[in-house]
């Protein structure tokens, strides 16, 4: 077992009717609120009534920025960051699921800087100081809302890359598993492959944490089993409670105990696809998994059997990624490139970004010879 340290700051604020005491905890960072929220389903389906409401209560400044995508982009980020300086705000607000709280994270430590985002997730400048950042989470998926980690993209640069830096750590987070009620069948099922994929990136970093293995599988049992009952069910309050805990569960940091870290090349390889085809991110790494279980068959066998024997009680490897694979496809979550739009004539520009962006993991490496090959599995399986 690595060395390591266990390190949370984020209060977590879960269950029903939570929201009634976001007001009192905005007031604790200031009166002056920058509100950050995507294309305006928070306000078809009630929350941003609920958030207003509880701002109101206090008295507070609202200035909102609104409009972050799912893929989200810099250029959002800066205009956001720049409203917020120009403001002079106290706190961000951030409502939504995981692309909402990333760029919020961002535009914490841009507002009080002196460069722009892009800057500190190419590692270009570091951050000295942030505004206080709240979240009212949407979508169990990303775990954001509990880790100091984000990710934004920069069409201009043709990359898509993860940062992190314990300034982006939320101060607290609010998870009401009713607000997830609202989402759709295709992004809850990309929601669980998120989560599942959280689990495996922790899975197969390097190290060796027997009990952060039984984390795991625990956490992607927990996943398998209540995402067919929640897309059957999308308004039962329990199911989408145990969807919402294993989300944040799976990234708040439990899971690497015990390794160096996780390996994240599957996330590198999805963050491609996502970048140029604008897919969800979830459906780029149902996509992604297989195939890179496939290409890591021999040299990640054990490591596999232990999942097939955990989660599906086999042994053989190729059994284990072909019930995983069947997984995903049974929730409806696209597991061959061509599902998600992307034809043949577009497999060159993916290589040649596999090869500009050094797509690969900490653990389990990829060189340029390698891309063709898992390319050809994504097509084919």
């Amino acid at each position: 077992m690595e060395n390591f340290v266990m390190y949370n700051p984020t209060k977590v604020l879960f269950g029903k009717g939570i929201i009634n005491k976001l007001g009192q905890t905005v007031k604790e960072y200031g009166n002056r609120v920058l509100l950050v929220y995507g294309k305006g389903s928070i306000k078809k389906n009630g929350i941003y009534d609920q958030v207003i409401s509880q701002l109101n209560s206090i008295g507070a400044e609202v200035f909102e920025y609104s409009g972050i995508k799912s893929n989200p982009e810099v250029s959002d980020v800066n205009s956001a960051a720049m409203i917020g300086w120009e403001k002079r705000v106290d706190v961000i607000l951030a409502v939504g699921g995981g692309s909402v709280i990333d760029s919020a994270k961002y535009i914490s430590v841009t507002i009080p800087g002196t460069v722009g985002a892009w800057a500190y997730a190419t590692g270009e400048a570091t951050p000295v100081k942030n505004i206080p950042l709240i979240t009212v989470l949407t979508v169990a998926a990303t775990g954001t809302e509990m880790n100091m980690f984000a990710v934004i993209q920069s069409k201009n640069a043709e990359e898509k890359l993860g940062w992190g830096h314990p300034l982006l750590y939320p101060k607290v987070s609010f998870l009401d598993p009713q607000f997830t009620y609202s989402v759709p069948a295709d992004y809850t099922a990309y929601g669980a492959v998120d989560i599942i994929a959280h689990s495996l990136e922790a899975f197969f970093g390097k190290g060796e944490s027997s009990l952060s293995d039984r984390f795991i599988t625990s956490i992607i049992k927990e996943v398998m089993h209540f995402t067919p009952l929640v897309l059957k069910n999308p308004d039962n309050y329990d199911y989408r409670a145990a969807l919402l805990y294993a989300s944040t569960c799976a990234l708040n940091g439990m899971l690497s105990h015990g390794r160096r870290g996780g390996d994240w090349g599957v996330h590198s390889i999805g963050h491609e696809l996502s970048l140029i085809y604008d897919i969800a991110h979830g459906a780029s790494l149902s996509i992604a998994y297989p195939a890179w279980l496939r290409f890591h068959k021999e040299k990640a066998k054990e490591r596999i059997s232990y999942l097939g024997r955990e989660l599906f009680n086999v042994e053989d490897p190729e059994e284990t990624i072909s019930r995983l694979e069947n997984f995903f496809k049974s929730i409806g979550s696209p597991i061959r490139l061509k599902e998600a739009g992307i034809n043949e004539d577009q497999h060159k520009k993916l290589y040649s970004l596999f090869v500009k962006n050094k797509v690969g993991g900490s653990n389990y490496t990829l060189k340029n010879s390698d891309y063709k090959t898992i390319i050809e599995l994504m097509v084919n399986g």
